[in-house]
């Protein structure tokens, strides 16, 4: 009975979040770009060959970021601790000259973390949040974003992608405390998480000027007001 409660719960919820999105969405050329499990749907007609895009959480797939510097000929910025992550960009993208990878992680401060084991040994993704209450982790120095950029030049973003296993809130809350200027925000929420901690995360979004314009489950894609 619980586990129903949950499913129709997610589902409302899901529901009422893909409605905001509707009643915001401006008219943008949205495209889905990657592969089917790892891409993402964004305004393509926004990055150009001088964009600069951030990708943060490689896992074991980059299709993402090699197709956007592929179809928009831009640099892409690739961010990810994890050991399998490290290893994946070394064999796919090595040779492949406006792919910039660092094995660091993304945090509200520049610390070394813990990024815990994820229960099925089989996957790859590491949570500094500990999502799935393991007790294996590994440490790994971490940024904060407005560090970061600061470390490679750059006054701006024009894309940033987050899959950080729970991360994304702290990173969020960061970018808006530091009025970062980031053109296009691709989050994925990880769940479990409190519903009212998603819900509140995206009306702070919205209330910086970042307007969603996608969502599929919980992978949203936000687009700040200045760019439309």
């Amino acid at each position: 009975m619980m586990r129903l409660f949950r499913a129709v719960r997610d589902r409302l919820a899901r529901a009422a979040l893909r409605l905001f999105v509707e009643k915001t969405s401006p008219r943008l050329h949205l495209m889905k770009v990657g592969s089917e499990a790892c891409g993402w749907t964004v305004p393509t007609s926004l990055i150009t060959e001088g964009s600069v895009c951030y990708c943060v959480g490689a896992g074991e797939d980059i299709s993402f970021d090699l197709a956007l510097i592929e179809r928009c000929g831009c640099p892409v910025y690739g961010f990810d601790p994890t050991p399998q992550a490290k290893l994946h960009v070394e064999r796919v993208a090595k040779n492949n000259p406006k792919y910039h990878f660092a094995g660091i992680g993304l945090w509200t401060a520049d610390v070394p973390m813990r990024f815990y084991a994820p229960r099925n040994p089989a996957h790859v993704s590491h949570s500094i949040t500990n999502l799935q209450h393991t007790t294996n982790f590994f440490v790994a120095d971490c940024k904060r974003l407005s560090s970061l950029m600061r470390s490679l030049g750059h006054n701006h973003i024009d894309l940033l992608k987050l899959d950080v296993e729970g991360a994304e809130y702290g990173v969020l809350e960061s970018i808006l405390a530091d009025e970062l200027r980031v053109g296009v925000i691709c989050v994925e929420f990880d769940q479990p998480a409190p519903l009212r901690r998603t819900w509140k995360m995206i009306a702070a979004l919205n209330e910086s000027g970042y307007r969603a314009v996608y969502a599929e489950r919980w992978n949203w894609t936000f687009v700040h007001e200045r760019m439309m």
